[in-house]
């Protein structure tokens, strides 16, 4: 994979280890019973505003925060970027300009370990 990465076929190849990673992840999501979500690629999430709905337009990577124009909220790019994603996949966003994380719990039985018994047990 590493020496098929400098070739001309380079683009075609990290797509591929892209779309694999992918359906691993929609798998192992169906398999313990969460929900997966897509958004389009190029969803224009750091670019609106998460208040408003207003769209900036794009900015250079080194604009970390900007004003929005609608209604002259300041947003930091990344903040936002983590508000509008739920929201552009159709979900309920309860983010009062923090970071967004989800609810904190308990894994699920099978989750918790990765072998059906654990080191101790096995003598």
């Amino acid at each position: 994979m590493r020496a098929l990465g400098r070739t001309r076929l380079a683009k075609s190849v990290h797509d591929a280890g892209w779309s694999s990673f992918v359906a691993m992840l929609e798998y192992k999501a169906r398999l313990y019973g969460r929900e997966f979500h897509r958004i389009g690629r190029f969803t224009p999430t750091s670019q609106t505003c998460s208040a408003c709905g207003v769209k900036d337009g794009p900015k250079p990577l080194h604009v970390r925060a900007w004003r929005c124009q609608g209604c002259g909220v300041w947003l930091d790019r990344d903040i936002n970027a983590a508000v509008n994603v739920p929201k552009a996949a159709g979900l309920a966003v309860t983010a009062c300009r923090a970071q967004v994380r989800p609810p904190s719990g308990m894994a699920q039985r099978g989750e918790a370990g990765t072998h059906p018994k654990s080191h101790r047990e096995v003598t």
